[in-house]
């Protein structure tokens, strides 16, 4: 049997995508691919920061009305998707919120068109999954931030990072205050992550991140330290955490999502045990997740953890 090299066996890395900025005066579809909305407040303030801000929305009142834990059936919310992504006015995309629901409906999202026609995608939580899986399956950069619930929320810095990405204003350096080096080290990997407990989540399905040559961020909320363990620990024993090149933990906040500081403690404690024997860079307190701190990050760009600045360079 004729032996095949190793180089010829690798996949080739694909180049990343990158979707075009959007202008004052066009459209974003507002997206709900997960969850109905619960606070309406939440979202009419959303709302008003956009059109403040210059730009138009559209979206469907009533998938975002809908009872229950879902925004309608996984058709009627994949077709919406759909839709909006085909919509010519619609120049960028946002989640109205996260909660559940993404990973039924991925089979439903037309790939092909999204290949064809790349647009901005924002959203984090639930959406972790559309972010991930679009990025794999396509190689267009998307952006975990904040979604519309979110942005009346969310601090200063977070509200200039979100409408830096949508007008094509992104950094190249990033650099939180209050970042924790936990392990020394400088790392160079494709930036992929999202929610933990939704990570796991996909774990053995045809949208699972690639774990190899990965900078991966990970945050969550409303979970308790012994959840959390046992997520991390999943990943450990899978050999996910093993094969990364760096590790950022944003927030772990409690269901009120205020950051819990005892959270904190002990994912970073799990985390150490976890990952001793192993030489790569993790950070933790990066502003990341479901708190008030949520600075955008692009999932599938090239990326580098600095630990001697505690720089990330995208």
């Amino acid at each position: 049997m004729k032996k095949t090299s190793k180089r010829s066996s690798q996949k080739k890395e694909a180049h990343p995508i990158y979707p075009p900025p959007i202008k004052k005066g066009e459209t974003i579809g507002l997206v709900s691919p997960a969850s109905p909305l619960i606070n309406k407040d939440n979202f009419s303030s959303g709302v008003q920061i956009l059109e403040k801000k210059g730009f138009k929305v559209k979206f469907n009142r009533k998938l975002l009305n809908s009872k229950g834990y879902l925004a309608g059936s996984d058709q009627e919310r994949a077709d919406e998707f759909n839709k909006l992504w085909a919509d010519p006015e619609v120049k960028a995309l946002i989640a109205a919120r996260g909660g559940y629901g993404c990973l039924r409906m991925i089979d439903l999202i037309d790939m092909k068109q999204i290949r064809k026609n790349p647009k901005i995608l924002i959203g984090f939580s639930d959406l972790t999954v559309l972010l991930n899986a679009i990025h794999k399956k396509t190689s267009l950069v998307t952006f975990h931030g904040p979604v519309v619930t979110t942005l009346a929320d969310i601090d200063k810095q977070s509200q200039i990072s979100f409408f830096n990405v949508l007008t094509g204003k992104t950094q190249n350096l990033i650099k939180p205050s209050k970042v924790k080096i936990l392990k020394e080290g400088k790392a160079k990997g494709i930036l992929l992550g999202g929610n933990l407990t939704t990570l796991v989540h996909m774990i053995g399905t045809p949208y699972e991140i690639p774990w190899n040559n990965t900078i991966l961020f990970i945050e969550d909320t409303g979970e308790s330290p012994y959840r959390l363990d046992r997520l991390l620990t999943h990943l450990s024993k899978a050999k996910s955490l093993q094969k990364l090149k760096g590790l950022i933990l944003g927030t772990f906040t409690d269901e009120e999502r205020k950051e819990n500081g005892a959270m904190q403690k002990a994912v970073r404690k799990r985390i150490v045990e976890l990952l001793d024997g192993f030489d790569f860079p993790v950070w933790a307190n990066f502003p990341v997740g479901h708190s008030r701190r949520n600075l955008i990050l692009p999932i599938g760009v090239r990326a580098v953890m600095d630990s001697t600045d505690g720089k990330l360079h995208i």
